[in-house]
């Protein structure tokens, strides 16, 4: 059965209220799905380390912090290729694919568990596979930048992202109870069988319900093209300060807890992801209306506040000051996640429009921030295997976390200025295009 729609034309009002809306919104709740799938497969290393050393494994904390760091780097690797694969393939037979590549990493974490023998370097051999669940964000969020107009494509990206970013507060608050079921010790296994049929229906139900667009397609050649850019990198830098604290923080504060307060339940660490995610769509939704340079900037100065107060409070031992402000630093990585991604579509519009016109340029704009999208994504998933090391370095160096929050104050404050000199001074729009403005980058 086919799958394929050949015209598509979604910022053509009469278009998008007859026939687009219906097509993107059921093809956006199949792909929130698949991702929330995958980030949860991604990131279930960060809570099942917790549970090892209670399962007789002997691991040091270093070596824990390593294993919860790796899906961090190689689902940023995996982001590249899954990116380029949307427009060879197509939206909907990749989530396919990419759904069923689950299987991996969860059978191979449900056979591993049960064997404390089992060597560090194997270990790490099956974290290293849940990296394939990092790569659908990258897949999932260029495909459904195609489906929608610019001006719904803050809240749409937004809440794309969101159901897939809840993904890790599903792990981290599921696990734990999942793998007490039955008594009688800690059955591991379980973290991992737990998403096989979930993996099914995922891939089900892309098959059945979900479309591939051939306006999408382009060469590779096309795709690359934008690593020439200069706002490719400088938007990819500023989702590492996002998108790569959310991931790095998620994968990092069950061990975190665990580590530095150890008389507080490490269950608790769902409650960071779930805020955060929660706050990814209205990171879009006030960019469509505030201008998503206006909220980057502000988030970024939040992020760094919140951040010094987590040092304040860490180095006191004070659990309720640290947790506060670590759930807002939470929610800020969840606004600047929704914003940043809003800033794409709008700069690579406003560039296109100065270099072509019509529906050329409109079509280019979205092959473009596509592209962007993906490659920002994959460079901005680095924070999920740098966060874990900087803070796993900290404590085995200095016997704490404050070191490496104090070097990631440092990097909002870079942030911030980057984010100013490039978007936010008037002579910037006026050089670039009067109706960048107008688009509320």
């Amino acid at each position: 059965m086919s799958r394929w729609i050949e015209t598509w034309n979604p910022e053509n009002e009469s278009f998008w209220q007859a026939t687009g809306k219906r097509i993107a919104r059921r093809n956006l709740i199949w792909s929130i799905l698949a991702e929330n799938i995958g980030f949860s497969v991604w990131l279930i290393w960060s809570i099942t380390a917790t549970k090892l050393p209670s399962a007789g494994f002997k691991y040091t904390t270093d070596q824990l912090f390593a294993l919860v760091s790796l899906p961090g780097l190689i689902g940023a690797i995996m982001r590249f290729p899954y990116t380029f694969a949307v427009p060879r393939f197509g939206g909907r037979n990749w989530t396919i694919v990419s759904a069923l590549l689950l299987l991996i990493p969860t059978i191979a974490l449900s056979v591993l568990v049960g064997h404390p023998e089992t060597p560090f370097w194997l270990m790490m051999l099956a974290g290293a596979t849940a990296g394939l669940g990092g790569g659908n964000f990258a897949s999932s969020m260029a495909n459904i930048s195609f489906f929608y107009p610019d001006r719904k494509k803050g809240l749409a990206l937004g809440l794309n992202a969101a159901g897939g970013n809840i993904g890790v507060s599903t792990v981290q608050l599921l696990v734990p109870l999942v793998i007490g079921i039955g008594g009688a010790g800690v059955h591991l296994q379980y973290a991992g069988m737990m998403w096989l049929p979930l993996i099914v229906v995922a891939a089900l139900g892309a098959t059945f319900f979900m479309d591939n667009l051939s306006t999408a397609r382009s060469n590779f050649a096309d795709q690359v093209a934008v690593a020439r850019r200069k706002h490719t990198w400088i938007m990819s830098f500023l989702y590492v300060g996002t998108f790569g604290s959310f991931v790095g923080y998620s994968a990092a504060f069950p061990l975190l807890l665990k580590t530095q307060f150890p008389a507080v339940t490490a269950s608790l660490a769902f409650l960071g992801p779930l805020v955060g995610s929660l706050a990814r769509p209205v990171g879009g939704f006030l960019a469509d209306r505030l201008g998503g340079a206006r909220v980057t900037f502000w988030n970024f100065v939040f992020m760094a506040l919140a951040t010094v107060g987590v040092i304040y409070f860490i180095q006191d031992h004070v659990f309720a000051g640290f947790l506060g402000c670590f759930l807002v630093l939470f929610v800020a990585t969840g606004i600047g996640n929704g914003s940043t991604f809003r800033m794409i579509p709008a700069i690579f519009r406003a560039e296109s429009l100065r270099d072509f016109s019509g529906e050329e340029a409109l079509a280019r704009a979205r092959r473009d921030s596509a592209a962007v999208i993906g490659i920002s994504s994959a460079i901005g998933a680095l924070g999920g295997f740098l966060i874990p090391r900087a803070l796993g370095e900290s404590i085995k160096a200095t016997g704490g976390a404050g070191v490496a929050f104090g070097v990631f104050v440092v990097c909002y404050m870079l942030c911030v200025a980057v984010t100013w000199w490039y978007y936010l001074r008037s002579s910037f729009l006026a050089k670039l295009a009067p109706s960048l403005a107008h688009a509320k980058a």
